[in-house]
């Protein structure tokens, strides 16, 4: 099915199961900015709308009603996203207005939702940065068949544990992290310095590795 097609029976899915108010947000609501979205990011990325919610409608720390551009409810993931213009989430803002969007996030936060955020300039002049981040969030929530290839599992966590480190790490310190004995960590690092995700640094005039580093743009591959 094409984009066109699939996004028009999405939005007519949710129009015919709502009524009232929630109904007339989406009627309002599924503007440029949000349709934007799903073309050049979700609908590249997905390839379907499963789980998706537009006009998403959740209670604030107040109480009152706030319609998120787009909920992503597959089981008991809970997630959020915006996609936030400049003008209205910066320019125009007063102080009142983001006190509000930030007691919002984090009272929502915690009631179990993760707030994703976009800039509309990027989904709009860089949508495959917008993918690469949406594919590295969503990877974190991705169901693996079973059984799995657990090494190939250890190797994204690895992954993850050196964008969270923002630097160089050891192999003892993936060694002890992740439980493993230090042969066998060496050898998962150097399977993915071999397929293109680390890089060994080694000392000045040296070549001894010191540790290991992601490599450059590394993440526009993830998958």
């Amino acid at each position: 099915m094409q984009y066109e097609q699939a996004h028009e029976a999405f939005i007519e899915q949710h129009l015919a199961s709502r009524i009232g108010e929630r109904r007339g947000r989406l009627e309002r609501g599924h503007r440029h900015a949000e349709e934007m979205f799903l073309q050049n990011v979700w609908w590249p990325l997905r390839g379907d709308f499963n789980d998706l919610h537009p006009e998403y409608e959740v209670l604030d720390w107040r109480g009152r009603s706030y319609f998120a551009d787009y909920a992503f409810l597959p089981g008991p993931i809970k997630l959020l996203f915006e996609i936030k213009g400049y003008a209205a989430h910066v320019r125009d803002m007063d102080r009142l207005k983001y006190c509000n969007e930030l007691n919002r996030e984090t009272f929502l936060y915690g009631m179990g939702y993760q707030v994703i955020s976009f800039a509309y300039d990027d989904v709009e002049q860089r949508p495959e940065l917008c993918i690469t981040l949406l594919r590295v969030v969503l990877s974190r929530y991705q169901i693996v068949s079973v059984p799995s290839d657990r090494a190939i599992l250890t190797e994204k966590e690895i992954i993850r544990y050196i964008v969270r480190k923002s630097g160089t790490v050891r192999l003892k310190e993936i060694s002890d992290f992740f439980m493993l004995d230090p042969k066998t960590a060496r050898l998962m690092l150097i399977r993915l310095c071999e397929k293109g995700w680390l890089k060994a640094v080694k000392r000045e005039h040296g070549v001894r590795n010191i540790g290991y580093e992601l490599a450059r743009d590394v993440l526009f591959y993830w998958d």
